[in-house]
């Protein structure tokens, strides 16, 4: 059979989750509008006809202002070295700059089989994607391009093909039944991370952490307790993130609860407490409690 790893990069808000739960078939990342919703990577694990793909979603790429997402990228770039191929995500509606071209260059550069699937040609003009496709060979992106669209699932088929003749032959990786690298209790916590993604704007939730305390199933009913911890940097950041009289984070609680149920496939008792630790994003210990540890080189 075909089996191995394929890390999949390219810049922040291309598209990378949002495909990797697509070529999944089920939720392994969370996604939002906004860059920086991945911070880890993430194992996503397609099982075929005589194929297993490890598809290792990354941060996305960005120019970089804390310690957070200096260890964010320098995970992403790592991630792409040591893998069977990689899946360069390009937004296709944003066209192609010569910044875009130089860093496919570097990641070609690393010596594996490179593949890039160009997404959101959903909501783009379609006679665009032979000028681009032609402007990337011209500027020495010699590998073969996909046209794709996640959330239609426009030609996954031929993408996931396309992957899959470049992986080496092998056993299994992974038990069938196994979709992630993730604990559940990881996914929880990101599940409320993404809401908070989704709920607020600006600055607030690209500075808050999600600790997960709890995390148990009760012995009696389909039943489980979640307590968490929302860290934030400031205290006004804890007023918005609270709103008036517990609005806002009534509503950001409810949705949550929702999503996490939807993943556990049982109800969901949660508690939440909003703390303030100044600019943890630049400190080194705390990103090591939060579970952001540096990165080998």
């Amino acid at each position: 059979m075909k089996a191995g790893f394929v890390a999949v990069v390219g810049r922040a808000n291309a598209g990378k989750s949002t495909l990797v739960n697509a070529l999944v078939g089920e939720k392994v990342a969370i996604v939002s509008p906004k860059p920086q919703t991945t911070r880890d990577r993430i194992l996503g694990v397609y099982n075929g006809e005589g194929v297993q793909i490890a598809y290792v979603d990354t941060p996305g790429i960005y120019k970089s202002k804390t310690e957070l997402s200096d260890r964010m990228m320098r995970t992403a770039e790592n991630s792409a070295k040591d893998v069977d191929v990689i899946l360069f995500v390009h937004d296709g509606h944003k066209g192609v700059s010569d910044a875009d071209a130089a860093l496919m260059r570097r990641y070609l550069s690393f010596g594996i089989p490179m593949l890039i699937a160009y997404t959101k040609t959903d909501i783009m003009p379609e006679e665009n994607i032979p000028a681009d496709v032609k402007k990337l060979f011209e500027e020495g992106v010699e590998c073969d391009v996909v046209p794709v669209s996640a959330r239609r699932g426009k030609n996954l088929a031929k993408l996931r093909a396309a992957v899959c003749a470049l992986l080496p032959e092998g056993e299994a990786l992974f038990p069938e039944d196994v979709l992630s690298d993730k604990s559940e209790k990881f996914m929880i916590g990101e599940i409320m991370r993404e809401k908070i993604l989704l709920k607020y704007d600006k600055e607030i939730p690209h500075g808050v952490a999600v600790l997960v305390h709890t995390f148990r199933k009760r012995e009696t009913g389909d039943l489980y307790d979640v307590g968490l911890d929302i860290v934030c940097e400031k205290a006004n950041h804890k007023a918005i993130l609270i709103g008036k009289q517990g609005s806002a984070l009534k509503e950001t609680l409810a949705a949550a609860r929702k999503g996490m149920e939807a993943f556990l496939g049982a109800k969901v008792f949660l508690t939440a407490f909003v703390k303030v630790k100044d600019d943890w994003r630049d400190r080194a210990d705390l990103l090591r409690e939060y579970g952001y540890g540096e990165t080998q080189e």
